[in-house]
């Protein structure tokens, strides 16, 4: 009966009620909001962010209504043996098996073509957006097999597959997200193990702000969140109760599902269209690096 259940797009389940959930980038935007709506559903959380004081007033704004629901964790997720000990720490904290791993931190970056781009920046989003999440599913998918039963969500982006000009590190490492949720969808069929990936566009967060993302681009980007964009809060209910759902790919604005579907029923004339809306944007200043792991769009 599992089995069968697994292989119908639109069956329910309580997954994400009472969970023991693993929440990286917990600290502030999409991670934060997935927590909080985790421990309203009567999870357990532990709130992982690279910047510990921020996953601390995560904790803070659960402990308020749910005393003892959650614990802060420092984590760099592009660090493997980060990953590990979170994975160590989680096991020690929580009264059963890890039942949920959100696979959220990310950092926004664009603005160059590639060629201009370096490998030091690279190197750096890649490290953070598609190894963190690599790092995430490679070391909790065992205990999730142990256990028989739990669910992997991934936060990736509309970027994804948008393929927007100059933006092509974050595109890749979210296009590495999405494949890499897709393979472990198949790999999990059949079982009582569900894989979800988040493919928002803009979301209400700080990612612009933290990110290396060029002058122009980042003032772009806030000014389509503001117009377009969900709130976090949102973005959060939507994903959890897809997940619960069964949902593999979880697109939860108009926008990002017309882009779906115009890059899938018109390939060559999309990515036209979409290099020739680029030269009508402005022309960017260089970006301020910075290693907050936020995520966003």
């Amino acid at each position: 009966m599992t089995a069968l259940r697994n292989l119908l797009p639109f069956g329910t389940s309580d997954r994400t009620r009472g969970a023991r959930a693993v929440v990286t980038g917990a600290g502030s935007g999409i991670g934060r909001a997935l927590a909080l709506e985790l421990a309203a559903r009567g999870g357990q959380i532990v709130c992982a962010d690279i910047d510990e004081s921020r996953a601390a007033g995560t904790v803070a704004l659960i402990e308020r209504e749910h005393p003892g629901a959650a614990h802060a964790f420092r984590c760099d997720v592009a660090r493997r043996e980060d990953v590990e000990i979170l994975a160590r720490f989680a096991d020690s904290v929580f009264d059963g098996p890890v039942s949920l791993v959100v696979n959220n931190a990310g950092v926004g970056i664009g603005g160059k073509p590639v060629g201009e781009i370096g490998f030091t920046d690279w190197e750096w989003a890649l490290g953070i957006n598609l190894w963190g999440v690599v790092h995430g599913c490679e070391i909790f998918a065992p205990r999730l097999r142990a256990a028989g039963r739990g669910g992997i969500i991934n936060v990736a982006s509309a970027a994804g597959f948008a393929a927007a000009p100059a933006m092509a590190v974050y595109n890749t490492s979210k296009a590495g997200v999405l494949a890499l949720s897709e393979t472990m969808a198949a790999e999990f069929s059949g079982t009582d193990i569900a894989v979800t990936v988040l493919c928002p566009t803009f979301v209400r967060t700080n990612v612009a702000r933290d990110g290396r993302i060029t002058t122009g681009s980042r003032a772009l980007a806030d000014t389509l969140m503001r117009w377009t964009g969900f709130s976090p809060e949102r973005v959060a209910r939507i994903t959890l109760d897809a997940h619960d759902r069964g949902r593999l790919h979880v697109l939860p604005q108009p926008d990002a599902q017309l882009i779906w579907l115009l890059k899938r029923a018109f390939p060559g004339p999309y990515t036209t269209v979409a290099g020739l809306l680029e030269r009508l944007l402005p022309q960017d200043a260089p970006a301020v690096p910075t290693t907050t792991q936020r995520t966003g769009v």
